[in-house]
């Protein structure tokens, strides 16, 4: 074997070990890596809750927006109920189908009680819509948010004591100021929480708040438990009078879809928002919540602006 045999040998022998090494090293890693995939499986439930998150929000934001574009059919449906309870008693005294006039008088008494409804139900959907449209002015100025939030529960604690329900606030910052019209603010608040009592079943409510100064918002949380917002009704604009029921005619009242629609609107053009998001508590494992969330425009210090302006330069 001359010298040059002995050269590729060498060669060979050198690239063998190497890659030998090579192949060892990657073995290492790998079993040195696999105690992370337990870690990895850990994370999916989380995931996967993010995931069912997202979409909650994604279909309650589609549906608000639906309650939005449909407000006139919305309008319509809310009306056509107490009119048709209307044209029946009226339908009843004109042929002469009353047995005596003490029952023809109860029919004109229960019209007309049914015709102060609808005026009310009228009033209400106007009152909104001209405020909406500048006719009514908002009385916009700075309010403590605490007072606010105090008034809200010092008006709603009653009527869901008196069904056993817990009403919980927690106490705002008393430095916090919101622009805002501080009757329909209270209104507004005041209509969720009344709004979601009378669709519980069982449960508490939550009222917290907080600010984020970046956004210049201050946010109103309202964590209910689920089955309290039923507010995806479909409408049927098509009902004819006879397939409506009695308990329809005779609780003329708005469904609590056209009040989360009514209420939206007062707190859009005070300049805030009304969102239904997932909620981010849980404070009763058995109870699932979801968060009705106000956001108000936050009246911020000369000290925080320059502060800000500050950070920003």
């Amino acid at each position: 074997m001359n010298w040059s045999n002995w050269i590729y040998l060498g060669v060979g022998l050198g690239l063998g070990l190497g890659f030998r090494w090579l192949f060892a090293r990657s073995s290492n890693a790998s079993s040195s890596s696999s105690p992370v995939a337990p870690l990895d499986q850990q994370h999916v439930p989380l995931i996967q809750q993010q995931i069912q998150q997202t979409q909650l929000a994604y279909q309650m934001a589609r549906e608000m927006s639906q309650f939005k574009a449909g407000f006139l059919a919305r309008t319509t449906h809310e009306l056509r109920s107490p009119l048709n309870g209307l044209i029946g008693l009226h339908q009843l005294i004109l042929s002469d189908l009353c047995e005596n006039p003490a029952e023809e008088r109860e029919f004109i008494a229960q019209a007309h009680e049914r015709t102060l409804k609808l005026l009310k139900l009228m009033d209400e959907i106007l009152s909104v819509a001209r405020t909406e449209h500048g006719t009514n002015k908002l009385d916009i100025q700075p309010r403590p948010l605490a007072q606010v939030l105090e008034e809200v529960y010092d008006l709603t604690y009653m009527l869901a004591a008196n069904r056993n329900f817990s009403l919980q606030i927690s106490a705002a910052d008393p430095e916090i100021y919101v622009l805002a019209d501080h009757r329909w603010l209270r209104q507004v608040l005041i209509n969720l929480v009344d709004t979601a009592i009378a669709q519980m079943e069982e449960g508490s409510i939550y009222i917290s708040s907080s600010i984020i100064p970046t956004s210049n918002l201050a946010y109103i949380w309202l964590d209910v438990p689920t089955h309290a917002i039923s507010w995806s009704e479909s409408i049927d604009l098509i009902k004819s009078e006879d397939k409506l029921s009695r308990t329809d005619a005779e609780n003329a009242g708005l469904s609590p879809g056209m009040k989360l629609l009514l209420n939206q609107t007062l707190v859009e053009v005070m300049g805030g928002k009304l969102e239904i998001l997932p909620s981010p508590i849980s404070k009763e494992p058995e109870q699932e919540l979801v968060r009705l969330q106000v956001s108000i425009p936050l009246v911020i210090s000369e000290a925080a602006l320059l502060e800000q302006k500050g950070k920003q330069g």
